[in-house]
C-alpha cells in the first residue's frame, strides 16, 4: 500500500473535520450531520477543483462510496454508529479510497490499542475474550452477535464503548504523520 500525502488545503480541512467530530463525539456521543455533510461536500468540491474536473470528482466519489459501503456494513452489524459511517464517508470523499483505507487501518489499530488498555484497566479480559469468540461464532453462522447479547450492540449503554470520532481523528493524525515521513 502506497501512502500519499493529500494537498495542504485538503489536510487543513480534513484535520478540522476530524477534530470537531472528535470533540462532539467525546462530549455528546454523536457526530452531527451538518459536520459530516459539509465534509462530504467539501471533499467533492476540493478534489474536483484540485484535479481539474472529472478525475478529482471520480477520486472523491470512489472514496466516498467505498468508505460508506464498508462502514455501512459495520453499522448494520451494530459495530459502528451512523455518525461514524458518515464521518468515514466524508474522509473517503476528501482523500480517495486508497488513503481512506490506510486511515481505516490506522484507526483500527489505534482503537484496538485503546480498547486493550481499557479492558485491562476495567479488568474485563476474560469477558472480552468470551465476547470475541461469541462474535466470531455468530458471524460465522451468519447472525449478528448483538441480537443475543445486548452488551455487543454499539448503541447499548451496557457496551464498553469508545467515541469512534476521537479514535478516527487519532488515526487520521497518524496517517498524516506517517505519510509525511515517507513522502517527504
Amino acid at each position: 500500500m502506497e501512502l500519499t500525502l493529500p494537498p495542504p488545503g485538503v489536510i487543513a480541512i480534513l484535520v478540522t473535520l476530524v477534530l470537531i467530530a472528535a470533540l462532539y463525539d467525546v462530549r455528546f456521543r454523536r457526530i452531527p450531520n451538518w459536520l459530516t455533510g459539509s465534509g462530504i461536500l467539501a471533499g467533492l468540491a476540493m478534489n474536483t477543483f484540485l484535479y481539474q474536473g472529472w478525475p478529482g470528482l471520480k477520486l472523491s466519489l470512489i472514496g466516498f462510496a467505498i468508505a460508506f459501503a464498508v462502514n455501512f456494513v459495520m453499522y448494520l452489524l451494530h459495530f459502528r454508529g451512523a455518525g461514524d459511517v458518515k464521518l468515514m464517508a466524508a474522509i473517503g470523499a476528501m482523500v480517495g479510497w486508497q488513503d481512506w483505507f490506510a486511515i481505516f487501518l490506522f484507526s483500527a489499530i489505534v482503537g484496538g490499542v485503546i480498547s486493550l488498555i481499557l479492558i485491562v484497566l476495567k479488568k474485563r479480559a476474560k469477558k472480552t475474550l468470551f465476547n470475541v469468540g461469541f462474535m466470531l461464532n455468530e458471524l460465522k453462522s451468519g447472525r449478528a452477535a448483538y441480537m443475543k447479547r445486548e452488551e455487543l450492540d454499539v448503541k447499548s449503554d451496557k457496551a464498553l464503548r469508545l467515541p469512534a470520532g476521537a479514535v478516527i481523528a487519532i488515526g487520521v493524525v497518524f496517517f498524516l504523520a506517517v505519510s509525511a515521513h515517507y513522502t517527504g
